[in-house]
């Protein structure tokens, strides 16, 4: 009976002490931005840093919330969404579908790779002036810059994660009979997507670094118009709310990608789990 007693009064310490690590572990990655954010309102309110050369934080919110009410906001946001998410299906897609034929197949390798790995290292916002002078200043030369830079990020690490394959585990599965279309969905593409999903995490940010200078070239909506038309008014509110809204994307599509490796790579996790 004690020693129920015992094992009751373990497993309700242990559950409290969960109940406080919790918010703990979820709070800290967000105390040094909020941090940040409390100095510099407070640097401004007592005069420290001029407002009229850097607004307040609370400042930058009111003008946020001016330009929601006037339908500003909401609509260059849509439209850089937009942008961003049609670049990255399409950039993704082919990044996705070349390292799968580069990995799995030698000639494909030997044909493609050498090609892809030589315009990879030409810096992809070089490519603005010829995007320009072929494709115009429309959306459509905006999602291809978005859509070349996303690509071989996804490229490079599909292609990666196919081609190194584990032998030993592809020895198994012949000596198991498992054919070749068992062998590719049952080991060579689930020991492949880790790397894969890295891809998808380095793109995304790739992503927004693309479409930021796309926006500031000859745009007529967007976010980055809204920072450069701000800009050409003086109205640093509006530029650093730009910079807010580019920092919160990013982050919300960082979650999205820990999301698919959550969803994904569960197997993983029971692995280690059982292991342990």
């Amino acid at each position: 009976m004690a020693v129920m007693d015992n094992v009751t009064t373990i497993t309700t310490s242990a559950k409290k002490q969960r109940r406080w690590q919790l918010p703990v572990n979820k709070l800290l990655p967000w105390l040094l931005p909020v941090a940040f954010l409390a100095i510099w309102q407070l640097s401004v309110s007592t005069g420290l840093i001029t407002s009229t050369l850097v607004p307040s934080p609370w400042a930058i919110v009111q003008d946020g919330v001016d330009l929601w009410q006037s339908g500003t906001l909401q609509k260059n946001i849509s439209i850089s969404l937009y942008r961003a998410t049609v670049g990255f299906a399409i950039g993704g897609s082919a990044g996705f579908l070349l390292g799968l034929a580069n990995g799995l197949s030698q000639r494909s390798r030997a044909l493609l790779d050498t090609p892809l790995q030589m315009l990879r290292n030409i810096p992809h916002l070089s490519l603005i002036p010829v995007v320009i002078i072929l494709l115009g200043i429309g959306e459509t030369a905006k999602i291809s810059l978005v859509a070349i830079g996303v690509l071989f990020p996804i490229y490079i690490n599909t292609y990666h994660g196919i081609a190194n394959s584990d032998p030993e585990l592809l020895e198994m599965g012949r000596s198991y009979g498992l054919s070749r279309w068992q062998l590719f969905t049952k080991v060579i593409f689930p020991g492949a997507l880790p790397t894969i999903l890295m891809g998808v995490r380095y793109a995304l940010g790739v992503m927004w670094t693309t479409l930021i200078v796309a926006e500031t070239i000859s745009s007529t909506s967007g976010i980055g118009y809204m920072a450069t038309n701000a800009q050409e008014f003086m109205n640093m509110k509006t530029v650093l709310l730009c910079i807010a809204l580019y920092a919160l994307l990013g982050k919300l599509s960082d979650l999205i990608a820990k999301g698919l490796e959550s969803t994904f790579l569960t197997w993983r996790e029971k692995g280690v789990t059982h292991n342990g």
